[in-house]
């Protein structure tokens, strides 16, 4: 039960945090939306981008993806998702170790900041959740379910009926579905012979 709650839970915060990072500071006080989608791949520049062209775009398609998948209870889109958000991250922080030489962390505001933790928390609560995620159906494993929902097989010729029980010692060897014949208990008078006379002689 709390896997059940816990997982999709995760994974929606991840999903939040992922599409907040980018309207944080990144670095040196630049905001994560002011990144374009192509400083990932040519490089980091100057330029600010629109929203769609900035990174925010892979993180919303991350999110969207997370989101389905916990609607739809797919662990596999939940993880897709992490990854991009996890891979989209450390591919920014290899362009602007590039382009400034090395990345520090400093208390001054300078350096790595916290959208960039908020992006790589985003990202691993993404894929915790989708390991905490139980799969499609009622949870539990598909077999399981089916040992419990098949009827018990009935007995073999191996291991006959043994009831009602019989006088004789040993096990009863009645095969047959339907119960052993009773004996009656009760005894009364015997019957007339036909030609003979009553108990009395008269």
């Amino acid at each position: 039960m709390i896997r059940n709650v816990l997982g999709p839970v995760l994974a929606l915060l991840g999903a939040a945090a992922a599409v907040l990072s980018p309207f944080r500071d990144w670095y040196d006080g630049r905001l994560g939306r002011h990144y374009g989608v192509d400083d990932l791949f040519t490089g980091v520049t100057g330029a600010h981008p629109g929203v769609l062209g900035s990174i925010l775009l892979p993180f919303l398609f991350a999110a969207v993806l997370a989101v389905a998948g916990v609607v739809l209870r797919f662990r596999p889109m939940v993880a897709v998702a992490g990854v991009l958000v996890l891979g989209f991250t450390v591919l920014w922080m290899v362009r602007q170790g590039q382009a400034d030489g090395s990345l520090t962390v400093a208390g001054d505001g300078s350096g790595l900041q916290a959208g960039v933790a908020g992006a790589a928390g985003g990202g691993a609560l993404l894929l915790l959740g989708a390991a905490l995620m139980p799969g499609p159906g009622r949870g539990g494993r598909p077999e399981r379910r089916r040992r419990r929902e098949e009827p018990y097989a009935a007995p073999g010729s191996a291991a006959p009926d043994t009831w009602p029980p019989t006088r004789e010692p040993g096990p009863s060897v009645q095969t047959s579905p339907w119960p052993e014949p009773e004996v009656d208990p009760y005894v009364g008078p015997p019957p007339d012979r036909p030609g003979g006379s009553g108990p009395s002689g008269d």
